[in-house]
């Protein structure tokens, strides 16, 4: 089978997603910005399932970075879809008292570096460019449609952008070989809230979704991994909500 890149695959939805991948066939090539550790022991379980699996550190908001892994890929296999979910949150603040530095850095990742991993995607797997086809899948959020006020606008912001990447690019290279899709999760249990300065905020929060709970990695996965299959194969610019009927 062909290499799946997924750029922040070593924990939360990313690590979940390489699991299932992987379980599928994918070999997969992972990165992580700043735990090797954790990289590495979603690396070993992928390799248990049978196929080819390698985490490379990579800074998505640096474009040499990006090109690095994506070259670690192409040396694994002709890629056939990647997964863009590196993302970041900062920590609860209202607009008014936000720094220049805070939303550069929250763009820089959450919108530039998926941009430079959509053009690398292109680049191999459009036909345009002698490639085989593939899918895109860009991992939002339901804060690009909710606006996150009193917490972090700019975060919500920065994914109303990767919306409108996956759009555009979808309807660019539909006729190229190569379906982009967005999965939007919604309130998910992951470490996420914690790096943005709000671990208790699947408790606070989860009991208010329509549903009932907050929703797990591995369902946001399982939405991801569907897209990136055959059985989707004439979905492409579609927004998949995730989020419990929030």
């Amino acid at each position: 089978m062909a290499v799946l890149l997924v750029t922040g695959g070593s924990r939360g939805i990313g690590a979940a997603l390489v699991a299932r991948a992987a379980a599928a066939g994918w070999d997969v090539c992972l990165t992580y910005r700043s735990d090797a550790d954790a990289a590495e022991k979603v690396v070993a379980a992928a390799r248990e399932q049978g196929v080819e699996a390698r985490a490379v550190r990579a800074d998505v908001a640096v474009e040499a970075d990006v090109e690095a892994a994506f070259a670690a890929a192409d040396a694994m296999g002709p890629l056939g879809g990647v997964v863009v979910n590196a993302g970041v949150v900062a920590p609860k603040s209202r607009v008014d008292a936000m720094s220049a530095a805070r939303v550069g850095e929250m763009l820089a990742i959450n919108v530039v570096g998926a941009v430079v991993t959509c053009r690398e995607a292109v680049r191999r797997l459009s036909t345009a460019h002698g490639g085989p086809g593939g899918s895109i899948v860009i991992v939002s959020s339901a804060a690009s449609r909710l606006g996150s006020p009193g917490e972090y606008v700019d975060y919500a912001a920065s994914k109303a952008a990767t919306d409108t990447l996956g759009l555009g690019l979808a309807k660019e290279v539909a006729d190229e070989g190569v379906r982009v899709n967005v999965v939007r999760p919604g309130i998910i249990d992951t470490e996420i809230h914690a790096t943005g300065g709000q671990p208790d905020r699947v408790a606070r929060i989860g009991p208010m979704v329509p549903v009932g709970r907050a929703g797990t990695a591995d369902e946001v996965a399982a939405a991801i991994a569907w897209l990136l299959s055959d059985e989707a194969s004439y979905c492409t610019g579609s927004v998949l909500d995730v989020a419990g009927g929030r």
